[in-house]
C-alpha cells in the first residue's frame, strides 16, 4: 500500500512543480487583478462585537462548509474553512483562515497540517481562495498543490491547510507563519464540523515556502501553543529557509530566483510595517512596484540577473548597511529561533546550477537554486547540538530545489506515518556534515 501511494505522490510532486514554469509565463498583471467575488468576500473579515485582542489565539469566528474546487471546478469533496483568530508578525490580534478536509475513514484521532508553498504577494492566491473557487495566476500553485494531498487522504489523515501568510500576504514573515500555522490546528480542533479535538494528534508538513512555516511552527510550538506542542508528532519538511540574509547572496545575480530579492524586500517591510523604498534606486522602485502584489510565479525568471546592487541606491549597496531591513532579516533567522521539541525529518538539494545558480559566496556556499545547503546544515546540527536528538537529515547533492519534492515527499508521508503509529524516530545526529554559521548578521562597517 505505502508503495503505490508513494508512487502516486511522486507523479502529483512532478506534476505539480512542472506546472511552476508554465504559470510564469503568463502575463503578471494577472496576479494582481483578484476576482471582485474574493475580494468582496465577507467570511474574511471578523465582523463581532467583541475585540480580537480579547478573544484567545485559536477562537473560531466563522465557519462554513462548500465544495472544493480545483482550478475554480467544483469537486464532491467537501471542505470546511474556520475564520479564527491569531496573532501577526508584529503581536497583533488578527483573522485568518484555514481549510479543512475531513478524513475519509472518519478517524478524528490523527490529522496533518500541510503548509503550501503558495509564496505570494497577494492575499488573493492563497490556499483558501482556491479552494472555495477563486482562480488567479499566484493562486496556481494551491490549486496544483491539491495533488499532494491526495495520498494523505487515501490514508485516513485529516487536512489542515492555513493560508500561512494571513490576510496580508506577508510573505516570508516566519514567525507570523508559525502562529497562524498553530492557531489554524486549535482553531480546526475547537470546531464541532471538524470531527477533531484536543486530544487530536498533528504532524507537520510542508516545502519551501510551506517549510518555512513547518519549522517556525515546529520551533515556537513550545512557547506560543503548549497545547498544540503536546499533540505534535513530529514535522518534515524539505527546501528551507533558514537565514534570509544568506539567501539573498546565493540568489545574487541568478538567472530563475533572483526575482526572490524584490519579494524578500516588499516582504519584510509588509510584514514588520518598514518602509524600505527610501533606500531604493529608481530601477529598484520599478521592480518594487512591479511586483508588489505579484507571487512567486510572477518573479521566477522575470529579472534575470538582477542583484541587490541594481535594487538599491549606491549608499546601500551592502544590505547590511540598511538598519530596518538587517534587524527585520535577523528576526526571521530560524538559527535564532527555539529548538523544536518533537521529532524532525529534514531534507534539503544541493543542485542549484541546474536552476541557473552558480553563486558559491564566502560563509555561504551553495544551494538548490534559492535555498542554502550549508543552512539547512547547520540548523539541523544546532538542533541535535541544543537536545533534539531525533533529527533525520538529508543532502541530495544532484537535485535542485523543484526535484527534490519527487524524492522528499513520499519518504516524508512514510516518516510521519511512523511517528503516528509511535515507532522511534530516526536520527542522523553525528552524522550530519558542518555548516555555515547562523550568527546574527552584523551592521556593514561605516564607509
Amino acid at each position: 500500500m505505502r508503495k503505490n501511494l508513494s508512487r502516486l505522490l511522486a507523479v502529483a510532486v512532478t506534476a505539480a512543480l512542472a506546472a511552476t514554469p508554465v504559470a510564469a509565463v503568463a502575463s503578471p498583471a494577472a496576479a494582481a487583478a483578484p476576482s471582485a467575488a474574493a475580494a468582496s468576500d465577507p467570511f474574511y473579515t471578523y465582523d463581532g462585537s467583541t475585540p480580537l485582542a480579547s478573544l484567545a489565539p485559536g477562537t473560531v469566528l466563522k465557519t462554513r462548509t462548500l465544495q472544493y474546487h480545483l482550478l475554480g471546478l467544483p469537486t464532491p469533496v467537501q471542505a470546511i474553512q474556520l475564520l479564527y483568530r491569531t496573532t501577526d508578525a508584529q503581536g497583533r490580534p488578527a483573522a485568518n483562515v484555514t481549510t479543512v478536509v475531513r478524513s475519509l475513514t472518519g478517524d478524528g484521532g490523527k490529522a496533518v497540517s500541510y503548509q503550501s508553498f503558495y509564496d505570494s504577494l497577494d492575499p488573493q492566491d492563497s490556499p483558501s481562495r482556491a479552494v472555495a473557487g477563486d482562480l488567479t495566476l499566484g493562486g496556481l500553485l494551491p490549486n496544483v498543490e491539491a495533488l499532494f494531498l491526495v495520498p494523505l487522504l487515501a490514508q485516513g489523515y485529516n487536512l489542515v491547510i492555513p493560508d500561512t501568510e494571513g490576510q496580508t500576504a506577508d510573505f516570508a514573515a516566519g514567525p507570523e507563519y508559525a502562529t497562524n500555522t498553530l492557531d489554524s490546528i486549535r482553531a480546526a480542533t475547537r470546531s464541532a464540523a471538524t470531527g477533531m479535538n484536543g486530544d487530536t494528534a498533528f504532524g507537520l508538513m510542508g516545502y519551501s515556502g510551506g517549510a518555512i512555516a513547518t519549522d517556525w511552527a515546529a520551533a515556537l510550538a513550545s512557547g506560543y501553543a503548549p497545547d498544540v506542542n503536546s499533540k505534535l508528532v513530529g514535522f518534515t519538511e524539505g527546501g528551507l529557509l533558514v537565514d534570509p540574509a544568506h539567501n539573498l547572496k546565493y540568489v545574487d545575480g541568478s538567472l530563475v530566483w533572483s526575482g526572490v530579492i524584490p519579494m524578500a524586500v516588499i516582504g519584510v517591510s509588509r510584514s514588520f510595517g518598514i518602509d524600505l523604498k527610501p533606500y531604493l534606486s529608481d530601477y529598484g522602485l520599478t521592480v518594487y512596484q512591479q511586483l508588489e502584489h505579484g507571487s512567486i510565479v510572477d518573479a521566477l525568471g522575470r529579472f534575470p540577473g538582477l542583484t541587490w546592487k541594481k535594487m538599491a541606491k549606491p549608499q546601500y549597496a551592502d544590505p547590511n548597511s540598511v538598519p530596518a531591513f538587517l534587524a527585520a532579516v535577523n528576526r526571521i533567522n530560524l538559527g535564532s529561533a527555539p529548538t523544536p521539541t518533537v521529532p524532525g525529518y529534514i531534507a534539503q538539494g544541493n543542485g542549484g546550477v541546474l536552476e541557473g545558480t552558480f553563486g558559491n559566496p564566502a560563509g555561504v556556499g551553495t544551494g538548490d537554486g534559492v535555498m542554502v545547503a550549508g543552512d539547512v546544515r547547520a540548523l539541523a546540527r544546532q538542533y541535535c547540538a541544543t537536545g533534539n536528538g531525533r533529527i533525520k537529515f538529508q543532502q541530495f547533492d544532484l537535485l535542485s530545489h523543484v526535484g527534490v519534492p519527487v524524492v522528499w515527499a513520499p519518504q516524508a508521508i512514510g516518516w510521519l506515518g511512523d511517528r503516528f503509529a509511535g515507532r522511534t524516530a530516526p536520527s542522523d545526529c553525528g552524522h550530519i556534515p558542518a555548516g555555515n554559521s547562523l550568527a546574527p548578521e552584523q551592521p556593514a562597517p561605516a564607509s
